[in-house]
């Protein structure tokens, strides 16, 4: 018998050969049903591959007519008005679609800057000294796109055209970037929300970045310093910003600024938050303001700790002057009742916008500052206060946290273009040591003082002539207490110390008859 292992047709191997002897196999699970997918859909978690490139397979929104009557009605025009135009409008290289058309926009610009005359000869001259005559399509297209039209008169109509097309690019970028931060997991996704809500409002707004300051802008930047100068040597000693309701304070500071990061510290029971209250009283009532016929300025608080109620009843009490605890115990005035329910009708002719959600984050509250400034431009925003703002990243030492909110409210100052002004508590070395506070003293981060334009700090008075019982007592019934505000930084002005007497029958802190001392410059 031959050692080959035996070869056999299908139809005849022995079933031994498959199964051997004493094998018993498992029976087969019975096969799952197969479900007929529905029209239209994908299974669940399925990956289609032609999701990723929806958008690369899509020419972006562009109108090459419009660029390239634009172009050629600048170079028509000589660089006259239409080239200012689109510099005025913001119009950089980017905003046109074609790579030609971004390097023959560049060179106008260029041109311009220079002082040099526009036309088709000086342009292919600039575009030979940059080297980039190929890059804007050569001698020949230039040509062509010289005697693309023949008027200027619907320039502005295509600029408008070049603009719309380059914003709806500039919207497909923006969500494409967030779609691939949403995937992300390793960004927060407060912080991506926050950046995508900024970038949606730049686009909206027309707040275009410029890639470089041009002579231009710089230009420009000068005329309206100097005419800002002139105005303060015209309308010398006057308030320039936000009036702060004290003749003193505003005589150090000239009112609170746009961009400026305003830091008001104290210890608990001093008076930050009526201070504050003060600080809206004199940005709502306003009376040069009004005389001049302006509209009534729009003044944004957020308050972590009390609530909106709890606020407008000191508002209302501090401006018609009503015993706001005889009111609360139920004895009040028929009188009191009265100038409250007038000053109220009085207060629901202003902008005034109070926020009292507890517990936010800094991106919550610059993200609702943004949507409120945008829909109503705001004029001074107050946090009440600034170590009650939670951290983004709980992980993080509180002093980080406190930092970070410090660096985004001067931001948002910046940003918003108002000033901000900042409560803030103050520990108690000042008090263990018997020693006015310092701006070093404020609790959980030294970033505030670094971030701050400028920063007072609430005290009690501290030495000087001792008052009669007679006095003493007198003021007890008035239920005043002396304090002093200490403007401890001013970035642009003196520091000194303002004497101050603080009602709190009727939470309002009023200038006595006394003269400030002699500012530090």
């Amino acid at each position: 018998m031959s050692d080959e292992a035996p070869f056999f047709e299908p139809d005849e191997i022995p079933s031994e050969t498959l199964i051997p002897e004493g094998f018993s196999p498992e029976p087969l699970p019975p096969p799952a049903p197969q479900r007929r997918p529905r029209t239209g859909m994908r299974p669940r978690n399925a990956r289609n591959d032609s999701d990723a490139t929806v958008f690369a397979s899509r020419i972006p929104p562009h109108s090459e007519e419009a660029e390239q009557g634009l172009l050629s009605a600048i170079i028509l025009d000589g660089g006259g008005d239409i080239l200012a135009d689109c510099q005025t409008q913001k119009v950089v290289p980017e905003t046109f679609f074609r790579t030609e058309h971004q390097v023959i926009f560049e060179a106008l610009s260029a041109l311009s800057n220079e002082g040099k005359g526009i036309d088709i000869i000086t342009l292919l001259e600039k575009l030979n000294e940059l080297g980039k005559l190929e890059a804007a399509g050569g001698h020949i297209y230039l040509r062509e796109l010289e005697n693309k039209v023949a008027t200027t008169v619907h320039a502005p109509h295509w600029l408008e055209i070049v603009k719309e097309k380059y914003f709806r690019r500039k919207l497909i970028t923006t969500a494409t970037q967030t779609v691939e931060r949403a995937f992300s997991d390793g960004d927060d996704i407060r912080m991506i929300i926050d950046r995508v809500e900024k970038s949606f409002f730049e686009i909206a707004g027309d707040n275009i970045q410029e890639t470089a300051e041009s002579t231009d802008q710089v230009g420009g930047l000068v005329a309206r310093t100097l005419e800002i100068l002139r105005q303060m040597e015209k309308n010398r000693g006057a308030i320039h910003g936000v009036p702060t309701g004290f003749t003193q304070l505003d005589q150090m500071t000239f009112g609170f600024h746009p961009g400026q990061m305003i830091v008001v510290a104290a210890r608990p029971g001093m008076g930050k938050t009526s201070i504050a209250l003060n600080f809206i009283e004199a940005a709502l009532f306003d009376k040069k303001r009004e005389a001049a016929g302006k509209p009534s300025r729009a003044v944004l608080m957020f308050s972590l700790e009390m609530t909106k109620e709890d606020l407008m009843q000191r508002l209302l009490a501090s401006k018609s002057r009503v015993n706001l605890r005889n009111i609360q115990k139920g004895f009040g005035t028929a009188d009191d009742v009265q100038r409250l329910y007038e000053m109220s009708k009085d207060y629901e002719k202003r902008k005034l916008i109070i926020d009292d959600l507890g517990g936010q984050t800094i991106m919550e509250i610059r993200a609702k500052a943004r949507r409120i400034h945008a829909r109503t431009p705001l004029s001074l925003i107050i946090i009440d206060y600034l170590q009650l703002i939670n951290g983004t990243d709980s992980r993080m030492p509180r002093e980080q946290q406190i930092a970070e909110a410090s660096r985004s409210i001067k931001a948002m100052a910046k940003e918003f273009g108002v000033p901000i002004i900042a409560l803030a508590q103050l520990n108690r070395d000042s008090d263990k040591e018997d020693r006015k506070p310092r701006a070093s003293d404020l609790r959980e981060s030294g970033s505030i003082e670094q971030d701050a334009d400028v920063i007072m700090l609430i005290d009690i008075k501290r030495g000087g002539q001792k008052k009669s019982e007679t006095e003493a007592e007198e003021e007890r019934q008035r239920d005043v207490r002396e304090r002093v505000l200490i403007i401890a930084k001013q970035r642009n002005g003196p520091t000194g110390d303002i004497p101050l007497h603080f009602h709190s029958n009727i939470t309002r802190f009023e200038t006595p008859a006394t003269n400030v001392s002699e500012p530090n410059f």
